[in-house]
């Protein structure tokens, strides 16, 4: 069934495809810069490893009224989208307004060991460019423990660009960035530990902890008591979550500044689990994004397509700073911004296990393309695999104990390209690639792929030199020998060798 004739819509022609989807904006340039004095604040809330699971999201097992009503007070974005699905490389997309594909910091954990990866000469961090324009800049976790928060950005940055970790030490009357950057997925820690931990934190919050049958896992995993409970002890990250959110307005209320202050909700990629975290399906992918602030319209709903590196222009526009007009982020609440017809996606080296992946998702469909096809979906990856989510579906694998649906993730190759109606199937189960029908829509995907790839220059097109990858290897076993966990230590240098063993074959 081919429901859009994305043929026709964005050219047969790969050049004729509107790349004002992904280019310069009409937004690159503001006028006047209004004083300083009258400027808004500038705060981004961004949990880590947590998808849209908020009762303003449709979510049903967990109430969140925090983020609620931040959407209830300003604009839910309901198609927003980050452009790398691991920690380093979306936040070095969005702390740029870069494509981390653009900039070569697409490898997870890159440029950490003796080589450095530098930004371009013409690509400047957001912080900066407000420091520049005279904001106090700041990045924390919460609460504020005198600390700087997560930065993780892969490449060589100067903590200059943060004059502190909090905003209170801002002169008077100065306009101030601040992130927050919070625990997110990752409060609810990887096996029983963690997540009896994490029960007992919600328990002492609202008096319980999300109930187990509450629980409704997507179809692609099985009733496993151990994933169950890990999804319950998720959702309890996310209500803890949303009380940190609710917590961290009250003291911008209190101090009397929340109504001339932006705030930005948004998450820096899905839940951490064996589809999402990593990987370019929409679990992995999407995530929420909540503007609430000066001029936003309370209650509106946003449902086109958007990209999480377009928070960077968003917040420069709205503090009256230049966009650079070689940023590839977008200003959504411009008065003359024109919706992107896709977004992009793309997936390469996490940890010692290397992989190479690209995507684009239109409102219907999305299209993924797998440059290492003879490799499984499940990749041996020390840090995933310690999960016990994964464990336990390796167990029931084993067992035969997965249905047809399940058992996807543990195909030993992959198709070397993908296509899903997302309309009709939003969990991205049922692969069209191969679809007579389908042919007109997946030639006209592959070419938006394909001018994209070329016309931001995506550095992944060239495999990681291997000195690259051998110097950030060696500060990972470094820090494995440093807490002394052999263990692991010993798997990550068993999949090092494999990542080389298979390249070397043409895998």
């Amino acid at each position: 069934m081919n429901r859009v004739n994305l043929a026709a819509l964005f050219c047969v022609v790969p050049m004729c495809i509107a790349i004002s989807a992904f280019v310069t904006r009409p937004d690159a340039v503001v006028a006047a810069e209004p004083p300083l004095e009258t400027r808004p604040n500038i705060v981004w809330i961004i949990p880590d490893d947590m998808s849209a699971n908020f009762s303003c999201y449709g979510e049903t097992a967990i109430v969140t009224p925090n983020v609620d009503r931040l959407a209830d007070e300003g604009v839910k974005f309901t198609r927003a989208f980050v452009t790398a699905p691991v920690c380093s490389t979306c936040r070095s997309a969005f702390i740029t307004g870069m494509y981390q594909t653009s900039i070569g910091a697409h490898h997870h954990r890159s440029g950490r060991g003796a080589q450095k990866i530098a930004l371009p000469a013409n690509v400047k961090m957001v912080p900066k460019l407000f420091q520049d324009a005279g904001y106090h800049t700041s990045i924390s976790g919460w609460p504020v423990n005198g600390k700087l928060g997560k930065t993780d950005y892969n490449f060589a940055w100067n903590p200059d660009v943060y004059d502190d970790n909090d905003w209170s030490s801002r002169a008077e009357g100065q306009p101030f960035f601040a992130q927050i950057q919070t625990q997110g997925g990752k409060l609810r820690g990887k096996d029983a530990k963690g997540w009896d931990k994490t029960a007992a934190s919600a328990k002492a919050a609202y008096g319980l902890p999300t109930p187990i049958e509450s629980v409704r896992l997507p179809p692609y995993y099985p009733d496993h008591p151990d994933i169950v409970r890990d999804w319950a002890a998720y959702l309890d990250s996310v209500r803890l979550t949303d009380m940190m959110v609710g917590e961290a307005i009250e003291r911008l209320s209190a101090e009397g500044v929340l109504e001339n202050t932006l705030v930005i909700f948004m998450t820096d990629h899905g839940i951490s689990h064996a589809r999402g975290k990593q990987f370019l399906y929409d679990e992995g992918i999407h995530v929420p994004l909540v503007i609430r602030g000066p001029g936003i319209e309370a209650g509106s709903v946003r449902e086109d397509l958007v990209e999480h590196i377009d928070i960077a222009a968003v917040s420069l526009a709205a503090a009256g700073i230049e966009i650079p007009s070689n940023m590839q982020a977008t200003n959504l609440l411009a008065s003359d911004y024109k919706p992107r017809k896709a977004v992009f996606a793309a997936r390469d080296r996490c940890d010692e296990t290397v992989d190479h992946i690209r995507s684009v998702r239109t409102q219907d469909y999305k299209y993924v393309r797998n440059f290492l096809p003879q490799r499984p979906y499940l990749q041996p990856c020390a840090y995933k695999d310690a999960k016990a989510i994964l464990i336990a579906l390796r167990q029931w694998h084993g067992q035969g104990k997965l249905n047809e649906v399940q058992q996807l993730l543990f195909q030993k190759v992959r198709p070397k390209e993908e296509l899903y109606d997302l309309v009709i199937d939003p969990y991205e189960t049922n692969n069209l690639a191969s679809d007579p029908d389908e042919s007109a829509t997946l030639k006209s995907m592959r070419g938006m792929l394909d001018q994209w790839m070329k016309t931001t220059g995506d550095q992944g097109r060239q495999p990681e030199p291997d000195s690259m990858y051998d110097s950030d290897m060696e500060v990972y076993l470094k820090s494995l020998r440093r807490k002394g966990t052999d263990s692991n230590l010993k798997e990550v240098e068993q999949n090092i060798a494999l990542m080389k063993q298979w390249a070397a074959d043409g895998k």
